[in-house]
């Protein structure tokens, strides 16, 4: 075997370092996607549709603790507002509020399991989903949230197993210039 096609087989992977823009922007990237996704699906009477964006948030948030700093609910909270229809300032208040709570918790159990993320997540979407409904104006009927308040807790494992895709395509080893 020739030495130098070994080399250039393997060398061009050595002391090659993640990107620091790819790391920094694809989690707020996907949270600004998940955010504009819900625009592609048919109106319906009810509500079906999970808050996506607030979901990859939450999975994000949960998934890689230290990522995304506290005060990160409110940038996406109102990029979230512009496209979602509900008032202004609703998902900057209700994601901040969710991130205040994460910290809490995080603060508060120290440790750390699946089985505890997905239950804080599905506490904070019990909460979330009423909340959005009443300050935008709704009326408050569990007919109508049912549905979605089930397929937001069942889909959040999916989430999180996208973010922990995310994060690894994050972290991966990306040619840099220079």
């Amino acid at each position: 075997m020739n030495p130098k096609s070994r080399s250039d087989t393997y060398g061009r992977r050595i002391n090659r370092s993640h990107s620091t823009v790819v790391a920094t922007i694809v989690p707020y990237l996907s949270v600004l996607i998940a955010s504009l996704t819900p625009m592609f699906f048919i109106a319906t009477a009810l509500p079906i549709i999970p808050p996506l964006g607030f979901m990859m948030l939450l999975a994000w948030r949960l998934v890689r603790p230290g990522l995304l700093p506290v005060w990160a609910g409110f940038p996406l909270g109102l990029f979230d507002d512009l496209f979602s229809g509900q008032p202004l300032g609703s998902a900057i208040l209700l994601w901040s509020v969710a991130m205040i709570a994460i910290e809490l918790i995080e603060t508060r159990f120290p440790w750390r399991s699946f089985a505890q993320d997905w239950f804080t997540a599905g506490l904070i979407l019990l909460v979330y989903v009423p909340a959005a409904m009443l300050v935008s104006g709704g009326e408050l009927t569990l007919v109508a949230l049912g549905p979605q308040l089930m397929l937001s807790i069942l889909v959040f494992p999916l989430f999180a197993r996208l973010v922990a895709r995310l994060d690894q395509m994050r972290l991966t080893r990306w040619r840099t210039v220079g």
